[in-house]
C-alpha cells in the first residue's frame, strides 16, 4: 500500500459526510480533483470502503473500520509532528544523568532552574560510583556524566561546574595518626584519592563501606578518619560533629564538571542544558555555595 496522509484525510471527510460534494468543500477543494484522489485510496483495497444506493453514498462495514485506522494514524501522525515542535520548543523529551555519588549534594542545584522551565522534561538522575557512571557513558546510554576527575581512556568534551575539595576528616579536632582509615569501595573517586594520598598504608586499620553517607556517618561515629568532600558534609561541620584536619598534602583539589563522548550530538534538551548551566552557573554558586567558596578560601 501506498496512501498518503493527505488521502486519509480525504476518505475521513468523505465518511464523516457521507458525501463528496460536502467534502470537497470542506477541504477547499474541487470536487473532480477529490474525487479522483478518492479513487486512488480506493484502489488500494480489494473490497469497497463505500458504495452508492438510490444515487446515495454510503460507508460499508470494511469503509467504517479502515476509518477508525485512518483516524489512528492520523492522531499519531499529528503527535509527530507535535513531539517534534515540543522537542524544539524544550516543552517534553528526556534527560539522563549519570553522577558520581558525591555529586548529589552539587548537581540538583544546577539542575533545579532548567527543569522548572521546562516541567514536560523528564530526568533520569542516577546516582552511583564513578565505574558505574563511565559504563553508562561509554555505552552511550546517558547524555551526560557528572564527575570530578575526566577519565583517561575516554574521550570527552567537558564542562567545569565548581571546585571540588576533599580534605581528612575525623570526628574529633585532635589527630590520632593510629585512628582507622575509612575508604570507599573500588571505583570511587574519593576512593582512587585516599589511595593516592595514603598510598599502602599498613600500620592502620582500613575500613571499607560502600557509600559516602556511610563514611560521614562512620566518621560521626568515631570509628576512624576519611577523606571527604567538604561540600557533603556542611551541616556536620557547623556543628561540630565532623572537624577537618590539617595535613600536609590537603585538601585534594578537583573540579566538578559534565562531561559527555566526543563527537557526541547533543539532543537540543541537552545542548539547552549546557547553554543553561553555562548562564546561570555564577549564580547557582553565589546562592547555593558560597558557604563553600568562602570556607575554601580561608
Amino acid at each position: 500500500m501506498n496512501y498518503t496522509l493527505h488521502q486519509l484525510q480525504i476518505f475521513l471527510e468523505v465518511v464523516k459526510h457521507e458525501s463528496v460534494t460536502k467534502a470537497a468543500e470542506s477541504m477547499h477543494m474541487t470536487q473532480p480533483a477529490l474525487s479522483i484522489q478518492l479513487k486512488n485510496f480506493q484502489n488500494q483495497f480489494d473490497l469497497p470502503l463505500t458504495e452508492v444506493i438510490g444515487r446515495k453514498l454510503h460507508i460499508t462495514d470494511f469503509g467504517f473500520s479502515i476509518a477508525e485506522l485512518a483516524e489512528n494514524v492520523l492522531r499519531e501522525a499529528e503527535g509527530i509532528k507535535y513531539r517534534t515542535q515540543a522537542y524544539k520548543g524544550l516543552q517534553s523529551g528526556k534527560l539522563s544523568i549519570s553522577s558520581a555519588s558525591t555529586g548529589k549534594y552539587v548537581i540538583p542545584f544546577f539542575l533545579s532552574g532548567f527543569i522548572h522551565d521546562h516541567p514536560g522534561i523528564d530526568l533520569k538522575l542516577d546516582v552511583t560510583n564513578k565505574t558505574k557512571v563511565m559504563q553508562s557513558l561509554r555505552s552511550n546510554e546517558i547524555d551526560f556524566a557528572f564527575v570530578s576527575v575526566i577519565p583517561e581512556d575516554t574521550d570527552v568534551e567537558e564542562e567545569p561546574i565548581i571546585e571540588n575539595r576533599l580534605y581528612l576528616m575525623s570526628g574529633s579536632p585532635k589527630r590520632d595518626k593510629s585512628a582507622p582509615l575509612i575508604y570507599r569501595e573500588e571505583g570511587s573517586a574519593t576512593r582512587a584519592a585516599m589511595d593516592q594520598y595514603f598510598g599502602s598504608v599498613k600500620e592502620r586499620k582500613r575500613l571499607e563501606l560502600t557509600s559516602n553517607e556511610a563514611v560521614k556517618q562512620a566518621v560521626i561515629a568515631g570509628l576512624g578518619q576519611s577523606v571527604l568532600p567538604i561540600i557533603g558534609v556542611r551541616n556536620q561541620l557547623e556543628v561540630g560533629d565532623i572537624h577537618i584536619l590539617n595535613v600536609k598534602g590537603l585538601p585534594i583539589t578537583t573540579t566538578w564538571r559534565l562531561i559527555w563522548l566526543k563527537n557526541k550530538k547533543l539532543s537540543p534538551i541537552a545542548q539547552a542544558l549546557l547553554e543553561h548551566i553555562r548562564e546561570t552557573r555564577d549564580q547557582v554558586i553565589e546562592d547555593h555555595f558560597s558557604w563553600y567558596t568562602e570556607f575554601t578560601e580561608k
